[in-house]
C-alpha cells in the first residue's frame, strides 16, 4: 500500500531491521549519514554495497539475497534506473514490508509492483527527515 500519509510513514519507521541498498563507508555521502542517524536511534542496518567489506563495523553483503537477517524495510540509494530491480529482489524475501527510496530515487512502476505484492513503499523521501519529524 502507498505510504503517503505520515501515520503510514510513522508505521514503517516502527521498524526494526534496515537493509540499506547503496549504504555507503563514505562519511560525507547521505548513505553513511542517513543509516548512521538511524543506528544512533537504535535501528539495526544491514549494509548492501558489493564494494565494501564493511560499514559502521558491519558486514557489508552484495545484494538483499545475501542478508541473512530477517529485514522489514528496504532502504534504497542507488539510482531510480536501479530500483526495479531492487524491488524485485525485495519481494522474493517473505521477510520484507516496506520498500522506502532515499530523495530523489523513484520508480511508479517497480512501486506499484511492491504494492501489489503488499508492501508498502515510500518514494522520494529521506528517512532521517521524516523520522525527525515524525519520531524523535
Amino acid at each position: 500500500m502507498p505510504a503517503e500519509t505520515d501515520a503510514a510513514i510513522r508505521e514503517v519507521l516502527e521498524s526494526e531491521t534496515i537493509a540499506v541498498v547503496g549504504c555507503s563507508s563514505t562519511p560525507r555521502k547521505a548513505a553513511h549519514g542517513v543509516p548512521s542517524y538511524l543506528l544512533e536511534q537504535g535501528y539495526e542496518i544491514v549494509p548492501v554495497n558489493p564494494f565494501a567489506d564493511e560499514v559502521f563495523g558491519r558486514e557489508a553483503v552484495d545484494s538483499l539475497e545475501d542478508v541473512e537477517a530477517e529485514i522489514d524495510v528496504v532502504c534504497v540509494f542507488r539510482p531510480s534506473d536501479e530500483v526495479g530491480e531492487i524491488v524485485d529482489d525485495a519481494l522474493e524475501r517473505d521477510d520484507v514490508d516496506a520498500i522506502w527510496t532515499q530523495l530523489g530515487i523513484r520508480d511508479d512502476e517497480a512501486a506499484a509492483r511492491a504494492e501489489a505484492g503488499g508492501r508498502t513503499v515510500v518514494q522520494d523521501r529521506c528517512m532521517k527527515v521524516e523520522h525527525r519529524r515524525l519520531v524523535a
